[in-house]
């Protein structure tokens, strides 16, 4: 039987949708200094499912095509929790880091040869406080949590990117980081917090991953998510351990939500309402994605 975590072509989907894409993306406009500061993301990432995942790579790539193509792109990803803080390597088609298991070779043969980030590197560390504030794993490649979602947003691994760790799951640090990041987004950087709205991938039941439904733990911290966006209130966010409707089934442990503190810590105004870009679940786990100015 074919099925998402099934499929008849493993990344087949991908394959129908990369020509398209690629076409689109060659004629997708560069930022330019007139643009002024692209927003802040945050995406639900997915794993390398996504890739048997149509109607998600669509929504991926058409979010990339309403902004220009960035300059480069600084990403922080659910899959580095690593102090003190750190940067990855900035060379040119750095291996990828394959961080998952039990899936068809095909998804380990995926690759992401993006540019050269020395630029960006230097624009991070001065932004970061400095080279005695970050440190580089000069052959560290991009994680899953970044390539996966850049592959369908910017298929043609044409934009430099760097990835940056998570040093602690505490959200006023990460919102003080994430405004550290601020002006990268003057400069033409896109700055984006990778994680995923739910992830309580230990409570998902076989009948749940069978039958696509979605727990209710799932659907309510969503909602509960989405509401406190839609107001701007980041206090409520930071709280989401005791006011989130849930927990701890929607996040049993923080890394994939709290990139979202990067994310609203980049933002101009940190607690303005978000512009929603996708919703929707996959596998029981809200997809819910946004950007802010």
């Amino acid at each position: 039987m074919t099925s998402l975590l099934l499929p008849t072509v493993p990344a087949g989907a991908f394959d129908a949708f990369v020509d398209d894409a690629a076409r689109a993306s060659r004629a997708q406009r560069s930022w330019a200094p007139e643009d002024g500061p692209l927003p802040a993301l945050f995406v639900s990432h997915g794993s390398p499912l996504l890739f048997d995942d149509p109607q998600w790579l669509r929504e991926l790539h058409a979010w990339a095509l309403t902004m220009p193509r960035p300059r480069a792109i600084l990403i922080v990803s659910a899959h580095w929790e690593a102090a003190p803080l750190r940067l990855s390597g900035h060379g040119a088609h750095l291996p990828l880091v394959y961080d998952f298991g039990g899936l068809a070779r095909r998804y380990y043969e995926l690759a992401y040869p993006t540019p050269d980030a020395s630029w960006l590197a230097e624009a991070a560390r001065a932004a970061l406080g400095g080279p005695a504030k970050v440190h580089e794993q000069p052959n560290r490649g991009l994680d899953h949590g970044a390539w996966v979602p850049l592959k369908a947003m910017y298929p043609l691994a044409d934009v430099p990117v760097l990835q940056l760790s998570i040093p602690t799951g505490d959200p006023g640090t990460l919102l003080s980081l994430g405004r550290r990041l601020r002006p990268l987004r003057a400069e033409g950087v896109l700055v984006i917090g990778s994680g995923f709205m739910t992830h309580g991938l230990p409570f998902l039941s076989r009948d749940v991953l069978a039958d696509d439904t979605t727990p209710a733990w799932s659907r309510d911290f969503d909602a509960w998510a989405a509401d406190a966006l839609a107001r701007g209130d980041v206090d409520a966010l930071a709280d989401y351990r005791t006011r989130a409707p849930g927990m701890p089934y929607a996040h049993p442990s923080v890394e994939h939500f709290v990139p979202l503190f990067i994310t609203l810590g980049a933002a101009t105004d940190p607690s303005a309402p978000v512009t929603t870009t996708i919703t929707g679940y996959q596998t029981g786990l809200s997809r819910r994605s946004f950007q802010v100015g």
